[in-house]
């Protein structure tokens, strides 16, 4: 009894201190580039669940800090200090540049062993070092054993195609790979199914489909909002480096009623106060946040009547991550009619909107690029020119990386391992 005493003592003044509460310590100091030295300001720094953003000299200043350390910056890895690790203030942090270059891997492309293994398999032969996996993919399934317990309610667990996500993630993790967890949104159709209070509606009435047939659910509804937050935290909790909201806006359909007035204030009230809700809740895991938007947003002042305003999203999270497939630019832009005869001029234009319209650095912008055969103009094949062509134009922008997506998660080396000048340019 006495040394069972002793022992417990022992480990609750090393865990708790001898007042009872966990030791804090103020911390000050700077957060720097590790290769070129250069403050990093902007940065976030994570003590429990508050979060403390640098100066534009990289200086932070914490207040009975306790705990784990966890730091992260847009276009850089993540870093976690332990107590025992930080030394006396001030101190400085050293962040290491990172630029994910990523393929996708879809709810089903992630459960089949070869899909998966030849898209790992030419993340290493192509010297990338991302992937992009459904979560919660476009059918609204979720492919992992959730907690949550809507999402069993629902019928969102009836097919399950990652048995162990800590395990698979661990697995990545050791490859050296940064994972980007995918969530589609609003379009979900098990839970419009199951819950048709929470669906959108047609003008008439009844329950809005979009083109593929499948259901949406209301962006206003906080439910909602609270079914897809608390999945983006189980990926977050379960190792994530990133999470990306995808389907983050209303149904591209006028013919829609809603239970509030469907104006522009109304769909970008909704979208922004999801991002706001979601930044709260993910703040202890220290994760990345992106959301996907389409590549007019770029371009439209407006809301594209999505309730997705380039101004009102951007500052909100870590990534802003348009999708610039040419294909879906069907009315092409400012002098530039035809999208797929000008590839590079349509990525890297759409990024200089970004860039004027917001004044953000380019490392806050990470596109998804088309590796899928064009459906709009001359339905030619994505081969190694207009892969090249799109890649050139983001890294001559400065993005913080890209990422490919095909549906059909079939990819293949070109445009992605030069053999040549000629066979990249």
């Amino acid at each position: 009894m006495t040394k069972c005493f002793f022992r417990a003592l022992m480990v609750f003044i090393v865990v708790f201190g001898v007042i009872g509460v966990a030791s804090s310590r103020d911390l000050s100091g700077r957060v720097i580039d590790a290769e070129t030295r250069a403050a990093i300001g902007g940065a976030t720094l994570t003590v429990g669940d508050h979060a403390i953003i640098t100066d534009d000299a990289g200086r932070f200043d914490i207040k009975e800090a306790v705990g784990v350390l966890r730091v992260r910056s847009p276009g850089y890895s993540r870093k976690e200090i332990g107590p025992n690790e930080l030394g006396k203030s001030p101190i400085e942090i050293r962040l290491t540049p990172f630029l994910p270059k990523a393929l996708y891997l879809s709810f089903y492309g992630i459960g089949s062993t070869a899909l998966r293994n030849a898209a790992l398999r030419l993340i290493r032969e192509a010297q990338l070092n991302a992937v992009v996996i459904d979560v919660k993919g476009d059918r609204g399934l979720v492919a992992y054993r959730s907690s949550v317990p809507l999402a069993a309610a629902i019928g969102a667990q009836r097919i399950i195609t990652i048995p162990n996500l800590p395990g698979l993630l661990q697995t990545l993790h050791q490859d050296g790979l940064y994972t980007i967890a995918r969530i589609v949104v609003f379009k979900d159709d098990p839970l419009a199914s199951a819950r048709p209070d929470l669906a959108v509606r047609r003008l008439d009435g009844g329950i809005f489909r979009d083109r593929e047939g499948l259901r949406w659910v209301d962006p206003t509804r906080r439910e909602v909002w609270d079914y897809n937050i608390a999945i983006a935290v189980e990926a977050a909790k379960a190792g994530f480096d990133e999470i990306q909201f995808d389907y983050l806006r209303f149904p591209d359909s006028k013919e829609i009623r809603l239970p509030v007035p469907n104006t522009q204030e109304t769909r970008v009230k909704a979208i922004t106060e999801f991002i706001d809700a979601a930044r709260t809740r993910l703040v202890p895991y220290n994760v990345f946040l992106a959301v996907d938007v389409f590549g007019y947003i770029c371009w439209n002042l407006d809301d594209t009547h999505i309730g997705q305003r380039l101004e009102d999203i951007l500052p909100r999270v870590d990534y802003l991550s348009p999708m610039l497939y040419p294909s879906g630019f069907q009315f092409g832009i400012p002098g530039y009619r035809n999208p797929v005869a000008h590839i590079y001029e349509i990525v890297h234009r759409s990024l200089e909107r970004i860039r004027v319209r917001t004044h953000v650095s380019p490392r806050r912008i990470r596109p998804w690029l088309q590796a899928f055969r064009d459906y709009a103009f001359d339905r030619r094949q994505f081969g190694a020119y207009e892969i090249r062509q799109q890649i050139r134009a983001a890294e001559d922008f400065g993005t913080d990386g890209w990422m490919l997506w095909n549906p059909r998660n079939v990819y293949s080396d070109q445009g992605l391992v030069a053999k040549t000048a000629a066979a990249c340019w």
